[in-house]
């Protein structure tokens, strides 16, 4: 084996040293180890959560336009603390994005992000049979001009927030995901349907592409020549097409209650919570980071993020657990 070039052991210190110095900045801000962490105010709300073939309660809607309950963040209790619900419930406008609601989504990533008591978020419709139709398309015909494109890069925004949120995320999709709607779904680690579920990128229809990351996603979901034909065609795959492709992970049949992709999202969630905090948020950016770049400098990524598990207190918590035989405790330290 040639001997490394003066310098090159040294160069390959210092790229380390700044992937595992991007790698904490990544994990969002107050990120160390080991230490404690802090988390932001946040208002706790019980969330319902189906017990295994039990009925879920009925779900009414008000005829009267409430802009604040647009967004229904639930932080769940008991045995599923840690996850927590993002709700969109736009009934009147098949949960379409209007300018508040991207604001609401926006903040509610904002607090999440750096919320360390936060395991996985699932991202559902609080509308039977409509998960989110995309733009707001009546509010978008009162926009002139100038105004469209600041409302599209602000959304593009948001869904890269949601994309780059340090924890698991998993799109229920029970209904109509359009436009949009699939973009979302697209920011999503993980997509589950119902098999009466309605999914496309339907933009070029209206003469217009996707613009919230749909060109950049689905060629990395499902790959790039399947993308553009159904793009260039505008084509609508149900659940069971999706996840033909790889659009979607898991499809199931629609229950009576129209949540089937909720409660498959809730049974995945909690798969997740007993496994070591820091290792998750790590394995999920070692994932995203690596998947960019040639093989060599992924796993010269994932080097850098193994490493921030090595001094942490779960991974020995995690050993003591293994020689004690028992559950780990672990606490994301």
């Amino acid at each position: 084996m040639a001997a490394a070039a003066p310098g090159t052991l040294g160069s390959l210190q210092v790229g380390r040293t700044r992937l595992v110095a991007a790698c904490c900045a990544r994990l969002g801000p107050g990120w160390r180890l080991p230490g404690s962490w802090t988390t932001p105010r946040v208002t706790w709300a019980r969330g319902w959560v189906p017990a295994a073939g039990g009925a879920a309660p009925r779900r009414s809607y008000s005829p009267e336009v409430n802009t604040e309950d647009e967004l229904r963040v639930r932080y769940l209790e008991e045995e599923n603390r840690g996850i927590v619900v993002l709700g969109i419930n736009r009934a009147y406008a098949k949960n379409s994005f209007s300018k508040n609601l991207v604001k609401m989504l926006s903040k509610a990533v904002d607090a999440l992000k750096s919320d360390k008591k936060v395991r996985t978020i699932i991202v559902r419709s609080e509308v039977p049979g409509i998960f989110c139709a995309g733009a707001d398309l009546k509010e978008r015909v009162k926009m002139n001009s100038s105004e469209v494109g600041p409302f599209v890069s602000k959304l593009r925004s948001v869904i890269n927030e949601i994309a780059n949120l340090p924890v698991p995320t998993i799109a229920a999709i029970d209904g109509l995901a359009l436009g949009g709607g699939l973009e979302l779904a697209l920011a999503c680690d993980i997509r589950v349907a119902a098999s009466s579920a309605k999914m496309g990128l339907v933009e070029t229809k209206l003469a217009i592409i996707p613009g919230g990351g749909g060109t950049q996603r689905l060629p990395r979901a499902i790959g790039m020549s399947l993308a553009k034909e159904l793009i260039f065609s505008a084509r609508v795959l149900d659940g069971q097409e999706a996840k033909a492709v790889g659009l979607i992970s898991h499809v199931l049949e629609q229950n009576q209650e129209g949540d089937a992709a909720y409660r498959k999202a809730l049974d995945l969630a909690r798969e997740f919570l007993p496994q070591g905090p820091v290792a998750m948020r790590v394995a999920k950016l070692a994932i995203n980071q690596g998947m960019e770049v040639d093989l060599v400098t992924g796993l010269a990524i994932e080097e850098a993020c193994y490493a921030q598990t090595v001094l942490t207190k779960d991974r020995l918590e995690g050993l003591l657990a293994f020689k004690e035989k028992r559950s780990p405790r672990y606490k994301g330290e």
